[in-house]
């Protein structure tokens, strides 16, 4: 069972999304999720930061936990460690996400067969921005 789609299911699977929930969105600008977060912003999707901690980022209202975000989630992107994925995967289940995506060394294989078992979307120890130049896509403005 594979673990990452190939190519074109990524394509497909960031091409349809509209909406990204940012998990462990930090609101440092040096952290990765946040780079992350105003590059998947800037791109065109809906981004809706999830971190317990904080109250806002950039102005913008910060979720203490999935099940708080008031939108259906497209994308759940994840900058948590691996022994949180099993707990963020069963919140992402609830909420009916589409697909669970790990950024670089998040991974853990349970957590993901129980994802795709529920009908997920799996992509773990993958860098949603790297894949989306990667492979070209387009930006909302650009369609």
């Amino acid at each position: 069972m594979s673990m990452t789609p190939d190519d074109k299911k990524i394509q497909q699977i960031l091409t349809e999304a509209k909406t990204i929930a940012l998990v462990g969105y930090s609101p440092k600008p040096a952290r990765p999720s946040y780079q992350i977060g105003r590059f998947l912003k800037q791109a065109g999707y809906k981004v809706y930061p999830v971190n317990p901690i904080i109250k806002e980022i950039d102005g913008e209202q910060c979720y203490r936990s999935l099940r708080e975000v008031p939108k259906p989630i497209d994308i759940v992107n994840v900058f948590r460690r691996s022994e949180f994925l099993p707990e963020i995967i069963e919140q992402a289940i609830a909420i009916n996400a589409k697909t669970i995506w790990a950024q670089l060394d998040i991974y853990d294989q349970a957590a993901a067969e129980r994802a795709i078992a529920a009908g997920l979307n799996v992509i773990m120890d993958s860098c949603i921005k790297i894949e989306y130049l990667r492979l070209g896509i387009k930006k909302y403005s650009d369609r």
